[in-house]
């Protein structure tokens, strides 16, 4: 199945070049050791705006294993240098750094509009989240923060302090091009990694666009590479260079189960923040407007390409009706077109894999016993939607619990309104799939909203919100297929990137042996 995608994608990506107008188009390089360099292959690829095919945003550098092995040589180089810097120094860089993606927010969220395609507020939200994160986790070079504790002998003293891990490979999706690498990059480095970054192939602008910032920042040349390419080239010989101490990778939950499992053949530490089936819960007390709006938040933000995206709602039937009727009216006046346009609500999908596959998820949901199509349903493909990868916002609603609408990850602007009886089957039904990464209840009774609070098992509750919108000084990340337990954001992040050493000063004068000498107490 991944290798029809791929040949979907790449045969599309060769009919939006024969459509392209043949203008003038920049070509990006590799950063490695500090200088933009070509690929050792001299290829490239280029990135396509997914609202406008015919529209090539660049040429980047398409990356070998010699380029991975050359990013990697660069960085090792670096890591004494930079692991020695006193960490409030690095701090010092990252706060500059902060300043520049300030002064560039507007700069860097129009080009992440043009080559990812979801609208203007939001990729303005994307870069702003990365600032957020730069700042907050800066502030941590003051606060990498061991603790003391009381020795059991006497005249010992002990402690424990965190240490770098060491070279760091993150490997970042296209849905938030320049928020998530922030997640991973920031962290890593004021910790004291070194770090190789492999972007998706669909967004290198914006990670590269966030590496120059790093740059005129002033962070040391080799602390921070990054070559642009494919993940079955450029991503493998990163996840499987024997050098390469941690993986850090937001993606598919099948490539992160193959990123996990190679990854413990050289016992490397693995990072993973993979998919979700998130969950809106509605109660019959709840405020129905706000939980409308909510509802469309979460499900067509981003066209639905958001590992938090509601893509399931589970409504009382007491209020069932009423909810879907007003769903479906709000779904229908959302304006689908260029993110680039003020006017649009729902941008396109990234790409024709992405298209391909949401189509036949719709197609699915048409065929299962029961469910309904609501809204939506279409590819739109005449006038202005012609050149890009649009699909209407769709509805489906008396959905089973256990359709596959209802259980697998769509990533695209479909959501399946569930009925339910009770709180308690809510609750078992949202529970009742793979993932476990953001829940939500909308409803009046604080006691039903801790009752969901405590026995929802995700990584991230909201209580009358939408399952979107992570805050970077809260832990990010899920339970069940959702990772394997790690988290990013907060300070939570810094047990990522950091490991612990225990330290014991005896000052006795003599060898005292923990366990097996006596105390005299007298």
């Amino acid at each position: 199945m991944a290798q029809a995608k791929k040949a979907v994608s790449k045969q599309a990506k060769k009919q939006a070049r024969a459509a392209a107008p043949r203008t003038t188009v920049e070509t990006y390089h590799n950063y490695i050791g500090g200088e933009w360099v070509a690929s050792a292959s001299g290829e490239h690829f280029e990135n396509i705006n997914p609202a406008d095919t015919r529209d090539v945003v660049g040429r980047f550098a398409l990356s070998t294993v010699e380029d991975v092995a050359r990013a990697v040589a660069a960085a090792q180089a670096a890591a004494d240098g930079w692991k020695r810097l006193p960490a409030p120094r690095r701090a010092e860089l990252l706060f500059r750094l902060g300043d520049i993606l300030i002064r560039n927010k507007d700069a860097y969220a129009a080009a992440m509009t043009r080559e990812m395609g979801k609208v203007l507020k939001e990729t303005g939200g994307d870069v702003q989240e990365a600032i957020d994160c730069t700042f907050f986790t800066a502030g941590e070079g003051r606060r990498l923060h061991g603790f003391t504790t009381p020795a059991e002998m006497p005249d010992k003293f002990a402690m424990c302090v965190r240490q770098p891990v060491g070279l760091c490979g993150l490997i970042t999706p296209w849905n938030f091009p320049m928020a998530i690498p922030s997640w991973k990059l920031i962290p890593a480095l004021v910790c004291g990694n070194t770090v190789v970054i492999k972007p998706a192939e669909d967004t290198p602008l914006s990670t590269i666009n966030l590496v120059k910032a790093c740059e005129e920042a002033g962070i040391p040349k080799g602390v921070v590479n990054v070559v642009t390419g494919y993940g079955e080239t450029a991503g493998r010989a990163l996840v499987e260079h024997r050098n390469v101490r941690l993986i850090s990778f937001t993606g598919s939950t099948e490539t992160g189960r193959v990123i996990a499992a190679s990854c413990a053949d050289r016992n490397a530490i693995c990072s993973l923040e993979m998919g979700g089936k998130n969950v809106i819960i509605v109660m019959d007390d709840a405020d129905i407007d706000n939980a409308i709006e909510g509802t469309i938040w979460g499900a067509f933000g981003t066209s639905g390409q958001r590992c938090t995206a509601s893509s399931r709602v589970v409504v009382h039937k007491k209020v069932y009706k009423k909810f879907t009727q007003s769903l479906v009216e709000r779904a229908r006046a959302l304006r689908v077109g260029d993110g680039s346009d003020a006017q649009t609500d729902v941008g396109p999908v990234i790409n024709a894999a992405a298209a391909h596959k949401i189509m036949g998820y719709i197609e699915i949901g048409q065929r299962e016993d029961g469910a309904t199509l609501a809204c939506g349903g279409n590819r739109l493909a005449k006038g202005a939607h012609a050149r890009g990868y649009f699909i209407e916002p769709t509805v489906f609603t008396n959905v089973a619990p256990d359709m596959r609408i209802a259980q697998e990850e769509i990533f695209g602007p479909v959501t399946a309104v569930i009925p339910t009886n009770s709180l308690e089957e809510a609750v078992e039904i949202a529970n009742g799939v793979r993932y476990g990464l953001s829940a939500a209840i909308y409803t009046q009774d604080v006691n039903r909203a801790f009752r969901a609070m405590n026995d929802m098992y995700t990584g991230i509750f909201y209580v009358n919100s939408s399952t979107i919108g992570a805050e970077v000084h809260l832990p990010f990340g899920g339970t069940k297929a959702t990772g394997n337990g790690h988290r990013e954001a907060g300070t939570q992040v810094l047990d990522i990137f950091t490991e612990w050493k225990s330290i014991y000063v005896d000052y006795s004068g003599k060898l005292q042996r923990a366990q097996i000498d006596e105390v005299n107490f007298e």
